[in-house]
């Protein structure tokens, strides 16, 4: 397992396959796990300037695709809720014999503000996936609210290309190599 795990990361290593690594980095970060990928587009950077534009896509691409698998797992999870739920209803679930009935569910009134927000500007919304904190979630909540998934990957990607834009730029500028 130990001789794996050093090839794996020989494989990945910078710069020999540095656009690979910064795609699996930025996929990676766009899902719900805390990673940042612009360190990995600035490190490829430091050692390879000439490929600004292709790390800078890469990137996009990867982020974006996890974007789109954060509103797939969203968009499963829904269907997955409303499953248990209607066989809870219908007292098809033996794991919950004996149990109390669940209360309703109550929304605090951020979050019935941030459900109204979200399909109000519906995948336009998706424009804000590259937020810190926010972003991930976000687009599994587009997900959730079945929002439409094409344009929901369109904004994501305008929003995370423009974010990796003016993040790497700014990082090379005030740490130049």
């Amino acid at each position: 397992m130990e001789v794996w795990i050093q090839q794996l990361l020989a494989w990945l290593a910078l710069p020999q396959f540095g656009l690979s690594t910064v795609f699996i980095v930025a996929l990676i970060s766009a899902t719900l796990l805390p990673l940042g990928s612009e360190p990995a587009v600035a490190g490829l950077l430091h050692l390879n300037p000439d490929l600004f534009w292709q790390a800078i896509l890469v990137a996009t691409a990867g982020n974006t695709l996890g974007g789109a698998i954060s509103w797939w797992t969203g968009a499963l999870a829904r269907t997955a809720w409303y499953k248990a739920r209607s066989l809870r209803q219908v007292g098809l679930d033996p794991a919950d014999a004996g149990k109390p009935p669940a209360p309703p569910n109550k929304q605090s009134r951020h979050q019935r503000m941030a459900r109204v927000w979200l399909r109000k500007f519906g995948a336009k919304a998706c424009l804000l996936s590259w937020l810190p904190i926010i972003g991930d979630p976000l687009c599994a909540v587009a997900g959730w609210l079945r929002l439409p998934f094409w344009p929901c990957v369109f904004y994501m990607a305008i929003g995370k290309f423009l974010r990796y834009l003016v993040m790497t730029a700014t990082i090379l500028h005030f740490w130049p190599s």
